[in-house]
């Protein structure tokens, strides 16, 4: 039996699913040509669980009325790209892809080096992925919480004809009635799952039973100790001189581009052990992993107002 608090979660977690669902048959029902952003990760994966809910016909899903984007970096975690692709054959689901280094091969996109991150780089290919496709709509896993420049967002997040956002013009979100008319070139980002936090996502988790990749769990990693962070020795971010690294037992909090994604160290190996984990941690989930967004506060500003998820 549910004690009062574990009732008033699952209550809690019941409506955060319901807005959810409700603002992907939205995006269903005002759009001509939707998409939903999918990359593999814990909060694409929520997405994807809800939008099979919001079109669930008794007690099987039908085939979801918009395909999923992952614009890949090629520089991801093998084990997030397999997860992808394992789930993908399971759910019947389309996928279209769009690969930063097609981008690179049109010249659209110009690194100083092969090892360089491709993170910001994704933007463009994000653009020209709308652009082949004619979508009008994009579905991203953003969540308020992540990030300063993110809480910003309406749930409807309209785009220029250059898929620029800009924070001033936006358009009213009141009583829960979105506009998603937008006229030629034009598009809207549309983020379902903006009002949940990332304790949420795991409690979520941890109730719809969900896989992940296994990466979100501890396991051995050898990294080395930067800035505060722990970066991964891989063949993108190869020790450099003078660099001492250790096997540490890590977990991500989020996956990306491997060029800026970091673990922390943890022993974390279910999801209630994370949802203990989350509740007790006094910093944020990008700020504890991704170095892209150490540069400056107005990094992700920046990147979003380029196109960027």
């Amino acid at each position: 039996m549910l004690s009062d608090i574990d009732k008033l979660q699952n209550d809690y977690l019941d409506w955060l699913e319901s807005e959810s669902i409700y603002i992907i048959r939205e995006v269903a029902a005002q759009c001509a040509n939707p998409a939903m952003l999918f990359s593999g990760g814990k909060d694409s994966i929520v997405m994807f669980h809800l939008a099979r809910k919001a079109f669930q016909f008794g007690s099987r899903p039908i085939s979801l009325p918009f395909p999923l984007v992952h614009i890949d970096t090629g520089h991801n975690y093998p084990e997030v790209i397999q997860f992808r692709d394992d789930l993908m054959v399971k759910t019947g689901a389309k996928l279209v892809v769009g690969l930063v280094e097609d981008s690179i091969r049109r010249g659209s996109v110009k690194l100083r080096k092969a090892t360089d991150s491709r993170n910001a780089a994704q933007a463009v290919t994000l653009l020209e992925t709308i652009e082949q496709y004619q979508f009008d709509a994009l579905m991203g896993g953003a969540r308020r919480d992540e990030e300063k420049a993110r809480a910003k967002e309406r749930i409807f997040s309209f785009r220029d004809e250059f898929g620029q956002w800009d924070p001033k013009a936006q358009r009213p979100e009141l009583w829960s009635l979105y506009n998603a008319r937008i006229a030629p070139g034009e598009h809207m980002r549309v983020f379902p799952i903006s009002n949940w936090t990332e304790l949420d996502i795991w409690q979520y988790i941890a109730r719809e039973n969900l896989a992940l990749p296994d990466i979100y769990y501890a396991h051995l990693r050898e990294v080395v100790e930067k800035n505060g962070l722990l970066v991964p020795v891989t063949d993108i971010t190869p020790k450099t001189p003078g660099d001492v690294s250790s096997v540490r037992m890590v977990r991500f909090r989020t996956v990306g581009d491997i060029s800026c994604t970091c673990p922390v160290a943890s022993d974390s190996r279910t999801a209630q052990d994370i949802i203990t984990e989350t509740a007790l941690s006094q910093i944020t989930e990008r700020g504890a992993t991704r170095m892209d967004d150490q540069t400056s506060e107005a990094s992700m500003e920046r990147r979003k107002k380029e196109g960027y998820f």
